[in-house]
């Protein structure tokens, strides 16, 4: 008889060894689930933070010109006289990146802990709410490296500036113009903040229940949250290359 669609439960470790008679498909990986998760949870909480105040600062851009490149300036004071300049921000840098890091080995671990209980590496596990929630969540693995790669260009156009012949050191707005000013960039660009957006839909759904908040009140927080965030961070940076195509902002 046919047993029915298979479901991802709560405790892999446990059907990795069999328990409950639940049919095993192959070894247990080594760690702990829960921490996997709540590894994951922390971190990407931090990393959504980081975006939002990302886009809070590029969408300065609006306010007219200058106001991009005092914000800039502002971020390589923060901390003086008390530290010397830019301590703080390469200090945040370096704990972004250490968050960056470890979200995604901790992503990996969940996915191949995932995979490895439900004995189908191709079959998501199966997932509630709306189309919308459902489709972030069985793209969730291929959004995550779509937007990791971005970022490696991101940090070769505007940090770097390797991948931007219109790159000069300091000037934000500027190195923004002319990088959204390219239409295939503009493109990539839009298609990689489509790919946060439901990245963060997912992400932001699975995070309180990874950390073990549940119930009906949090359900209506984690709705809202994973609804507006998203909405949020995808129309305010689709905003800025439609702006600077469009001859808006120059």
């Amino acid at each position: 008889m046919d047993e029915g669609p298979r479901y991802l439960v709560t405790a892999p470790a446990e059907i990795a060894h069999g328990v409950g008679g639940v049919k095993t498909t192959g070894t247990s990986l080594p760690g702990n689930p829960i921490v996997d998760k709540a590894v994951m949870a922390v971190t990407g909480g931090f990393l959504a933070l980081f975006i939002v105040a990302h886009l809070v600062g590029n969408l300065k851009i609006f306010l007219g010109h200058g106001h991009l490149d005092a914000y800039g300036e502002w971020l390589r004071d923060v901390g003086q006289p008390f530290l010397p300049r830019t301590v703080l921000l390469w200090g945040f840098r370096i704990v972004l990146t250490a968050a960056f890091f470890l979200h995604i080995l901790a992503a990996i671990r969940v996915v191949r802990r995932n995979r490895m209980a439900t004995g189908d590496r191709q079959r998501p596990a199966k997932t509630g709410g709306t189309p919308v929630q459902r489709y972030a969540a069985a793209t969730m693995p291929m959004t995550g490296v779509i937007v990791a790669l971005f970022l490696v260009f991101h940090l070769l156009d505007l940090t770097w500036g390797t991948a931007n012949p219109g790159f000069q050191r300091g000037a934000v707005e500027r190195n923004l113009i002319a990088s959204l000013d390219r239409w295939p960039v503009a493109v990539v660009y839009s298609l990689a903040v489509l790919a946060l957006g439901f990245h963060l839909v997912h992400g932001m759904w699975s995070l309180f229940s990874s950390l073990g908040f549940h119930g009906r009140r949090i359900d209506n927080v984690r709705r809202v949250i994973a609804t507006a965030l998203p909405a949020v961070v995808v129309l305010g940076n689709l905003a800025i290359p439609v702006a600077i195509l469009a001859g808006w902002v120059s």
